[in-house]
């Protein structure tokens, strides 16, 4: 555990490190605001849409030939895209270079594959808190080393989270030991590589049902957040990198304590479900809440206060990666991670243009919001849908 703890730490250390400059690396190539959010919604619609038809493939690849060879080659990829986004000279530079990120990145699902293979499914609710955690501190440091890096330089971010993503290659080359057993391998089979066969094989697992559903639309809400939050900021607060690295950082830590320290004492009170409703009615709240402040520290405040929604993650992952079998693991958790580049792929479709239609507007007007709005509906859908879920799985379990 401690092996993956510190690789997943140090990948999204360098993901979090780009987060409050892209958009402003965008920004540099586009002519206006409207036009930033436009092509900034380009951009994270072509990295989605990649990851999405690559992370099954991914996902199954590493259930045939182990867990350590699919992180290195992601780490590659990584970096790489870093090197070249930072010597990105256009828009269509920076589109080619995501979609090749994209299509080489899907670190996440396969260590939380990792997880599940050295975990018995009682305890990985917690240990995918912990993986969860790792991350949180990845976006207390990132996010903020971004914003001090690109305050001297747009690029310099790029070229340092490159650099990461390399040491990350090398550790998990020396150090990293495998997961996967070779007893517990299965052949790669083309058809589990397939994005829309593997999302209804997932939908088919004994209670996961509905979750799919709560999956897609909070991941969806997330991504929308995750796409708009910076140019959110810029348009009502005037907000830059610097401000922007700050605010993503104490997102990161609320995640840390959360996950890293009370999720275990959590479910000594809680199950995972009653925890899913709990973080999914607290998302609902703050995203009204957010798309109607009035000032930059109201931001920090109700991040906060939205503290238990990152029980949500974690809680429905172990629940899901419960109801597949020991060999599926990757091809499971592939199949999570697909159906969350999807949401990827259609936040920015959907966030980018409802943020261009108000991005007219004086600062501190109250329908800047409006993306944060629609995210508070998709969170009401996703509550509605787990408790739903939750009340009939109950009843054919009496």
């Amino acid at each position: 555990m401690p092996f993956i703890m510190f690789t997943v730490l140090i990948d999204m250390i360098a993901i979090g490190l780009i987060i409050p400059v892209l958009p402003a690396l965008v920004g540099s190539f586009s002519s206006s605001q409207a036009d930033q959010a436009y092509w900034y919604g380009v951009i994270a619609f072509s990295f989605g849409l990649s990851n999405f038809l690559a992370s099954p493939m991914l996902g199954a690849l590493s259930d045939h030939f182990g867990r350590r060879p699919m992180l290195l080659l992601g780490f590659l990829g990584l970096g790489l895209s870093f090197f070249v986004t930072a010597l990105s000279t256009s828009i269509w530079g920076l589109i080619a270079v995501r979609i090749v990120s994209g299509a080489m990145q899907a670190n996440a699902a396969i260590a939380n594959a990792y997880v599940a293979d050295i975990t018995p499914p009682e305890q990985r609710t917690k240990r995918f808190g912990l993986l969860g955690a790792m991350m949180g501190i990845g976006f207390i440091v990132g996010p903020v080393m971004g914003g001090l890096l690109g305050a001297i330089k747009l690029q310099l971010p790029f070229l340092v989270a490159g650099g990461l993503a390399i040491v990350n290659l090398l550790y998990g080359y020396f150090v990293l030991p495998e997961s996967l057993s070779p007893a517990q391998r299965k052949p790669f089979r083309w058809r589990a590589a397939n994005p829309v066969i593997s999302l209804r094989v997932l939908t088919q697992l004994k209670g996961v049902g509905s979750l799919v559903g709560v999956v897609a639309f909070s991941t969806l809400a997330q991504f929308i957040l995750f796409t708009t939050w910076v140019l959110y900021t810029t348009f009502k607060f005037g907000w830059g990198p610097l401000e922007n690295g700050w605010s993503l950082a104490v997102v990161g830590v609320v995640s840390v304590i959360v996950q890293g320290f009370m999720l275990g004492r959590l479910l000594k009170i809680f199950s995972p479900q009653r925890l899913t409703v709990i973080g999914l009615v607290s998302s609902l709240i703050a995203n009204v809440m957010w798309g109607a402040a009035t000032a930059g520290w109201m931001m920090y405040a109700i991040v906060v206060a939205n503290l238990l929604s990152s029980t949500v993650s974690a809680s429905v992952q172990s629940l899901i990666s419960s109801a597949a079998d020991s060999r599926s693991q990757g091809q499971t958790l592939g199949a999570v991670s697909s159906l969350s580049s999807l949401m990827a792929v259609i936040a920015p479709v959907l966030g980018a243009p409802l943020l261009g239609m108000v991005s007219h507007l004086p600062r501190g007007d109250w329908r800047i919001g409006a993306p944060f709005y629609f995210c508070a509906a998709l969170q009401a859908a996703s509550l509605y849908m787990a408790v739903r879920h939750f009340r009939h799985h109950q009843k054919t379990q009496a």
